[in-house]
């Protein structure tokens, strides 16, 4: 694994954040024995393969960047009706043991982990129990200018509230102990230190300190953890049986190990159990392939929402990066809507196609960029370009949000 000296800042999506808890509260011992039996109910079964020919482009693609990228392992499910699918792991696991990466993994998602509490936020819209023009100081004292952040710009990324996950402090305190648990006002905390960076709505920049703000809304609203509420209102109707929100650094098995060299030195570090608490609502879910690519088509269609509602969804805004538009807790790149996710550890890439009712999931075991670009990104671009070269994953969330220094900002 490569070793730089980057201090990169955690935005879960840390993406981020990024990213991406539990189901609240279900034991890890419950969800392996759960997944177990769901496993060999359902047979795992995978529509026709791709033709031999795209079948070995796409080995050959994938295997080159996880090999100039330094990807330990890889996950891959691409589902094309009426063309096949392509479902496949290479690399390992584990770098200790060399234990093979297979596809019944359950990973850390990241950033991901925004589709899914949107989501909840957006069912408390079409219940009438909030409006997306709603200002977040109706729900939550405190925040900087917030009689005049919405909600909506929250959830699209354009509120101008200053990123926790981008404070000099909440990095060193985070990597100084990455199994502390942080409470959401603890994070906030973080961000409120600064200026915020913009007026509400006027620019788009990817902020942690949103999605906790919406957590804690849903919260304050249902008068139920956050967790709870993703449990019962969106992962138990879109049929999601392996998908979890932790409360601590739990972790049901099977899962690969984690790296990452988002660390106080730069070395490369194992992060599989560090407490994923810091990314919250924003970051800190689990899943694994079969659920996230049910969820990819959830998402997309819209399947737990009424038509209006999953249309204001899709209002994607620009965001500043050619390619790439942001609506409520999703994009919009080269034609394919979803999110990626990244946490230290792990990247997770879930988007759909419409056009084409096709359906990609990545998912690696490394968040070590290269050259700059996140590998799960690249892997991403290289399929597309030979599965669908007209809509092309091309250019990815800015999941991870670097050290703030003088000169242009990196992604």
């Amino acid at each position: 694994m490569r070793r730089t000296p980057s201090r990169r800042v955690l935005a879960a999506t840390l993406l981020v954040a990024s990213v991406l808890a539990p189901m609240a509260a279900i034991p890890a011992t419950a969800v392996n024995a759960a997944a177990a039996v769901a496993r060999h109910d359902r047979g795992d079964e995978h529509p026709p393969q791709l033709g031999h020919q795209l079948t070995a482009r796409l080995d050959a693609a994938i295997e080159k960047v996880r090999r100039q990228a330094d990807i330990p392992g890889v996950v891959v499910g691409l589902w094309m009706p009426g063309k096949g699918s392509y479902v496949r792991a290479t690399g390992v696991a584990d770098t200790a043991t060399g234990e093979p990466m297979t596809t019944d993994k359950f990973f850390r998602i990241g950033s991901e982990t925004k589709t899914f509490t949107v989501t909840a936020l957006l069912k408390l819209v079409d219940d009438g129990r909030i409006g997306l023009d709603d200002p977040i100081s109706a729900y939550v004292d405190g925040v900087r200018d917030g009689d005049r952040i919405t909600l909506r710009q929250l959830a699209e990324m354009r509120s101008g509230l200053f990123p926790y996950s981008a404070d000099a402090d909440f990095v060193h305190d985070l990597l100084s102990d990455p199994s502390r648990t942080f409470t959401p006002e603890e994070l906030l905390a973080y961000g409120y230190k600064h200026k915020n960076t913009f007026a509400p709505g006027k620019a788009f920049e990817y902020s942690n300190s949103n999605l906790v703000l919406l957590g804690l809304v849903i919260e304050k609203v249902t008068g139920h953890r956050v967790e709870d509420v993703i449990e019962r209102q969106v992962l138990r109707p879109a049929h999601l049986r392996h998908t979890l929100f932790p409360s601590g650094p739990e972790f049901p098995d099977p899962h690969p190990r984690g790296y990452t060299n988002q660390t106080l030195s730069g070395e490369v570090a194992d992060s599989t159990d560090w407490n994923p608490s810091w990314a919250w609502s924003a970051g800190a879910m689990i899943s694994d392939l079969h659920d996230l690519r049910r969820w990819a088509k959830v998402v997309a269609t819209g399947e737990l929402l009424s038509p209006e509602t999953q249309a204001e969804r899709l209002k994607t805004l620009p965001t500043g990066f050619p390619g790439l538009s942001y609506g409520l807790g999703i994009f919009k790149s080269g034609g394919w809507i979803g999110h990626n996710g990244s946490i230290p550890g792990y990247e997770t890439v879930t988007v759909y196609l419409p056009s084409q009712h096709a359906t990609l999931v990545l998912m690696i075991n490394t968040d070590i960029t290269d050259g700059g670009q996140e590998p799960s990104s690249l892997l991403a671009r290289a399929i597309t370009q030979i599965v669908t070269p007209n809509n092309v994953y091309d250019r990815p969330l800015p999941t991870r949000q670097e050290t703030r220094t003088p000169g242009p900002p990196s992604l």
